[in-house]
C-alpha cells in the first residue's frame, strides 16, 4: 500500500498541474456565472476543470471510481474513488479573491486516503496522506498543538451555510473562541494544516468539499469529524469540525453538544 499511495499522490499532483493551468488561463477574464439549484455559483471553468480531471483519471485508472461536484458520481463501490472539487470557493474565484483552489482526493474504502489542495492564485500546494504526513510546497507541515479553546483562532466559510437548527450550537462555539475568521474557503483548511489556525467549523458541506482537506489535516496531526465526532465517508454531508489538537477538538464537540 505504501508504494501505491505514493504513486497515487504523485498522479494527484500531476493532474493538479493541469487544473492550475486551466484556472490561471481563465483568470484573465471575468467569468460568466450560472446559479445551480442550491443557489451556489458555477462557471464554465468549474465544468472544464472537472471534465479534464475526470478524463485524466479514467485514462490512468479506469477501475477507480470518481465523485465530483459538477458531474456527479460513478463507481462509488470501487476500492479507490477520486473525489474532486474543481473550484472550491467559486464565489471567491468570480470576485478575484485569491482563496479559491482545486481539491483532489483519493478515498480508499470510502475514507480519505490522500489529498491535494492546489491554490493557483498564490502558487501554493498542500499535499497529505492521512496519518502519515503533510506538506506545503514540498516542505513538511504540522498542525498547531496545545491551544486552549478560549485562545483558539477559528475559521468558518460562511454563516449563511449553517442551517437554522445548527445555528445555536455554532453560536456557542463562536462565542467560546478568541476569534473567528469568515470566508476563507479551502484556504482556511490549508491554514489549519500549516499550524496557523486552530479550528475550522462549517455546515452545509459535501464530501468533495472536505475529503482533500481531511487527508491533509490528518496527515499533519489534526482531527476532522462531523459535529457528533463521527468520521467522514463518501455519503457524508453536513457539519464538520476540524482541529489541530485532539484535546481542542474534544472541547469543541462538548460545546457544540452542550445545548
Amino acid at each position: 500500500m505504501t508504494d501505491s499511495t505514493e504513486t497515487f499522490l504523485a498522479f494527484a499532483q500531476e493532474i493538479a498541474d493541469s487544473s492550475r493551468a486551466l484556472l490561471l488561463a481563465a483568470a484573465e477574464e471575468a467569468p460568466r456565472v450560472d446559479l445551480k439549484q442550491d443557489a451556489s455559483f458555477v462557471t464554465a471553468t468549474d465544468r472544464a476543470v472537472e471534465a479534464r480531471l475526470r478524463e485524466l483519471i479514467r485514462a490512468a485508472f479506469p477501475e477507480h471510481g470518481i465523485m465530483g461536484e459538477e458531474y456527479g458520481s460513478e463507481r462509488l463501490d470501487a476500492e479507490f474513488v477520486w473525489v474532486l472539487d474543481p473550484i472550491d470557493g467559486t464565489a471567491a474565484w468570480v470576485a478575484g479573491i485569491p482563496v479559491y483552489g482545486t481539491l483532489i482526493s483519493l478515498a480508499h474504502g470510502g475514507k480519505p486516503l490522500l489529498g491535494v489542495i492546489d491554490l493557483p492564485a498564490t502558487a501554493e500546494r498542500l499535499t497529505g496522506i492521512s496519518g502519515r504526513g503533510a506538506w506545503h510546497n514540498g516542505k513538511p507541515i504540522r498542525c498547531r498543538k496545545g491551544t486552549a479553546l478560549a485562545d483558539a483562532y477559528m475559521t468558518s466559510s460562511n454563516p449563511r451555510f449553517v442551517p437554522e437548527a445548527d445555528r445555536a450550537p455554532f453560536a456557542r462555539l463562536d462565542n467560546a473562541v478568541q476569534f473567528t475568521q469568515y470566508g476563507g474557503s479551502c484556504y482556511s483548511y490549508a491554514c489549519l494544516a500549516r499550524g496557523r489556525t486552530d479550528l475550522a467549523v462549517d455546515a452545509g458541506f459535501d464530501a468533495y468539499d472536505l475529503f482533500a482537506p481531511t487527508a491533509i489535516i490528518e496527515g499533519a496531526g489534526g482531527v476532522v469529524t462531523d459535529w457528533q465526532g463521527g468520521p467522514l465517508d463518501l455519503g457524508w454531508k453536513g457539519c464538520v469540525v476540524a482541529a489541530g489538537d485532539a484535546a481542542l477538538h474534544r472541547r469543541a464537540l462538548e460545546v457544540l453538544s452542550s445545548g
